[in-house]
């Protein structure tokens, strides 16, 4: 849109919660050429000055001229939004009923958000010297393994940058070992538009589709060239990468890109290797284990079209694919897709709007389709794909309860799950055992008085980290020194309460001292490449005990493992969370799954106080399509999500009347469709000092629950308690336990 008016205001989304545009004049010596919509000025802002996203481009204007401030410059870098993805995120942010200008800024990189704009460097590939001879590579191998096997990796795939190295477990040491010794070198890559070649497709590990695969991938090439939203509803180690690389490679062959979302970063090493694999295409990463300059160096190579694959976690459905054909939304019922604070998006949700956008395909795979899912595809609003059968010869693992009751326990491990361990090492295998709890003990309390450490400012307890000789809060991160005697009594006879994965894994090195244990959780994997580094040993079977938490239930494939324990399950059988079920019943096929994906048999046992429960009777009976299937009966009759919409008002303050009279103020305005639950305390009551309550409002129809959103964001500026509480909207809640 171009306008050469002498004046011009522009309306600018500006990074602050207030749902609004922001007017400014754009003084002459600034319109040398014509303003874009989507391009980013920089204006002033109360005492500052923020980088602004231009939305409307007007000559005339509501306001005094003279009153309005002036934009102070323009950035002509070239890096604006294409009109799509304008509207996009403006289709976003109205959905979701967060202010605009918040939701570009979360769409936008961060060394694009400042004020000071960043040196933009073509990103360095590595490739190997073509004389390499035998014998430098035998030594290598001999005296350096890792830098061997980043020198074969880099052989097979000449052109690799420093994020895809780093993803597949790499270091800067290895690298510049290789580089020293002048078995490699470094040059920038060249900005050119990804062309398809011949050569691009890999066909040496292409693998024979299944009846089912090829059925799926057939249906999906068919209609490439439209909107639909596949749901692939594929057991664990049913071969769904391999529909999606195959499903891919007539997009590609069209020149045309591919986003890959997978719901955490633990998962982009494989997901990454398998293309690398398949694909010899520029491949760009997205993920929080990146710094803010490699993460710009992504949104630029797909905004340029140097980029043919993108894989990356939830923000990077913002990426700017220009030529964008199809999106596939990896372990689709992962709640790790919902943002949780600020800007509560639902990652794959929102893939769906972006693919019905541009009229492409969208494929969702899953083990466990989340019931939202399941229910759009048995009501035939998404293409329905099942695969019922393992890929090779691996069968699916048998489920086993434990009756914890009936067993001797020792550290939370019964007898006859320790004999299971003891005889699947004794046949070189590994063995899973499955934990949601990190830390060594979740509390610690006093055996004279019963005095437990709490913290302060969340009324919950200290969860105790004995490596680090720490008490440390999991819900605000405050941390103390775990004391040496009861503050209440003085005794010294403090003791550990229940058990996390630290404890389980010292437990359970004292038990099986000959074998090797490794434990995967957020506290072992803080350093950056270290999941990769600890997952490459797993599969070379350095390892034979893994424990974790549900890090590793998600999407690895580890061949060696014949045995998965999951240690308790019960909490989720008594929630006041209607969704707690269906998580748990998700979590449980899903750990499952990493037994016996190979040629040997896996088996699954799962310890509980109730093992007569209904829902887990059912789960381990009749499998999770029928247990989803009675839960979906179940919701229908309570008209509960997905045969309902939700809004969920969240507030907080630092007196618990505030927030519960902010609320309670809302629910006097009556909606037709709609009802209200609520105002109750969240089920954390209290955390960082701040007291907080819940509303629910629910109806019957999403636009139904949009119109009354709508006029209570409006009502809320008369709302005499609204200054003294800070509140959020989260449309599609997934977690009610904040």
């Amino acid at each position: 849109m171009a306008i050469t008016s002498t004046d011009i205001y522009l309306q600018v989304a500006i990074p602050v919660p207030m749902r609004q545009l922001f007017t400014y004049k754009l003084p002459a010596e600034l319109n040398t050429n014509a303003v874009q919509l989507g391009e980013r000025v920089i204006v002033p802002f109360g005492s500052r000055q923020v980088v602004g996203i231009v939305l409307s481009i007007d000559e005339s204007t509501e306001y005094a001229a003279k009153k309005l401030k002036l934009v102070l410059s323009r950035v002509n870098d070239n890096f604006s939004f294409s009109p799509q993805l304008l509207h996009f995120i403006q289709r976003c942010s109205d959905y979701y009923h967060h202010p605009i200008g918040d939701v570009f800024q979360q769409a936008l990189p961060v060394l694009l958000r400042q004020i000071k704009q960043p040196d933009v460097e073509l990103p360095l590939v590595w490739l190997t010297k073509t004389d390499l001879s035998e014998e430098e590579q035998t030594t290598t191998a001999k005296r350096s393994p890792k830098q061997a096997e980043l020198l074969t990796m880099l052989k097979q795939h000449q052109g690799m940058t420093w994020s895809e190295l780093l993803t597949l477990g790499f270091n800067k040491a290895q690298l510049n070992a290789l580089e020293k010794k002048e078995f490699i070198y470094s040059k920038s890559r060249a900005v050119t538009l990804f062309q398809w070649q011949e050569q691009a497709l890999q066909q040496d590990n292409r693998l024979a589709l299944s009846a089912e695969q090829a059925l799926i991938v057939a249906t999906v090439k068919e209609m490439q060239a439209q909107f639909s939203c596949h749901l692939v509803d594929g057991i664990t180690g049913s071969g769904k990468t391999e529909v999606y690389l195959q499903a891919m490679e007539q997009i590609l062959a069209n020149n045309k890109q591919v986003l890959v979302l997978v719901p955490e970063i633990g998962l982009t090493p494989q997901t990454l290797s398998r293309f690398e694999q398949r694909f010899n295409v520029p491949i760009s990463l997205h993920h929080s284990g990146l710094n803010n300059k490699e993460r710009l160096q992504t949104w630029l190579e797909a905004q340029r079209g140097t980029a043919a694959i993108v894989i990356g976690t939830r923000s990077a459905i913002f990426t700017p694919l220009n030529d964008l054909g199809m999106i596939i939304v990896d372990e689709e019922h992962d709640a790790s897709f919902k943002q949780q604070d600020s800007f509560r998006y639902h990652a794959r949700d929102i893939a769906i709007l972006r693919a019905r956008q541009l009229d492409i395909p969208i494929i969702l795979g899953t083990a466990t389709p989340s019931f939202e899912s399941l229910q759009n595809a048995l009501s035939g609003k998404y293409h329905y794909h099942q695969l019922r059968k393992r890929a090779g010869n691996a069968s699916t693992a048998k489920i086993s309860l434990i009756d914890v009751a009936q067993q001797q326990m020792e550290h939370g491990l019964s007898g006859s799950l320790k004999q299971a361990i003891k005889n699947t090492l004794a046949r070189g295998e590994q063995a899973l055992i499955f934990l949601n709890r990190r830390g060594y003990a979740p509390a610690i309390n006093c055996q004279e008085c019963h005095w437990i450490a709490d913290c302060q400012r969340c009324n919950k307890a200290f969860t105790l980290h004995q490596g680090q000789g720490l008490l440390i809060c999991h819900h605000c991160a405050s941390q103390q020194r775990i004391p040496p005697q009861c503050p209440s009594c003085g005794s010294v006879r403090i003791k550990p309460l229940g058990q996390g994965t630290e404890q389980l894994e010292e437990k359970i090195g004292e038990f099986f001292p000959d074998y090797s244990t490794v434990r995967i959780d957020r506290d072992s994997t803080r350093k950056k490449g270290a999941l990769a580094k600890l997952l490459t040993e797993v599969s070379n079977k350095e390892h034979q005990l893994l424990i974790g938490t549900q890090m590793l239930a998600k999407g690895h494939h580890f061949p060696d493992v014949t045995l998965v324990a999951v240690l308790d399950v019960d909490g989720a059988l008594f929630s006041y969370d209607f969704r707690a079920a269906e998580h748990m019943a998700q979590l449980l096929v899903q750990v499952s799954g990493r037994a016996g994906r190979a040629s040997k048999p896996g088996k699954v046992m799962v310890q509980s106080k109730f093992p007569d429960h209904p829902l887990l009777q059912d789960l381990v009976q009749n499998g999770y399509q029928h247990f989803a299937k009675q839960a979906l009966i179940e919701r229908q009759q309570a008209l509960l999500p997905p045969f309902s919409f939700q809004a969920l008002f969240r507030a907080e303050a630092n007196y618990p009347s505030y927030p519960e009279k902010f609320l309670r103020a809302m629910t006097q305005i009556a909606f037709e469709g709609c009802q209200f639950a609520g105002p109750v305390p969240a089920a954390m009551g209290k955390k960082a000092g701040k007291f907080r309550f819940h509303l629910i409002l629910q109806a019957k129809s999403r636009k139904q629950l949009h119109q009354a959103v709508f006029k209570l964001i409006h009502h809320s500026a008369t709302n005499e308690w609204q200054s003294k509480v800070r509140w959020s909207i989260d449309i599609d809640p997934v977690d009610l336990s904040w």
